[in-house]
């Protein structure tokens, strides 16, 4: 995704999806530059949490907490306790074969 090739860099998208009366979702746009606004209860919950399971899955493995740490909140109905969040595609290892099946 990086132009530049550059290492030990991460882009968080914001994706927007719109659902129909049938509670189809339809993909609405893709953001380079998501808006971490926390304008709602909810979203004080959800980004903050979302922003540490995204430097969980980026910095963890180059930087391991030491050993006893424990990134567990004590927080009363916390909305996400664990990471629900994969690397999906990690273009370190698969730009050259997905080049290869872009490739007319």
């Amino acid at each position: 995704m990086d132009p530049h090739k550059r290492i030990n860099t991460f882009e968080v998208f914001g994706l927007d999806f719109m659902l129909d009366e049938e509670f189809r979702p339809y993909l609405i746009e893709v953001n380079t530059n998501p808006c971490f606004d926390v304008a709602c209860p909810l979203l004080s919950r959800l980004i903050p949490h979302m922003l540490n399971n995204t430097f969980q899955i980026v910095a963890d493995p180059l930087f391991p907490p030491f050993e006893g740490f424990s990134n567990k909140k004590q927080m009363i109905h916390e909305l996400c306790p664990e990471n629900k969040f994969v690397l999906v595609f990690d273009e370190q290892l698969e730009a050259k074969s997905l080049e290869a099946q872009l490739k007319p």
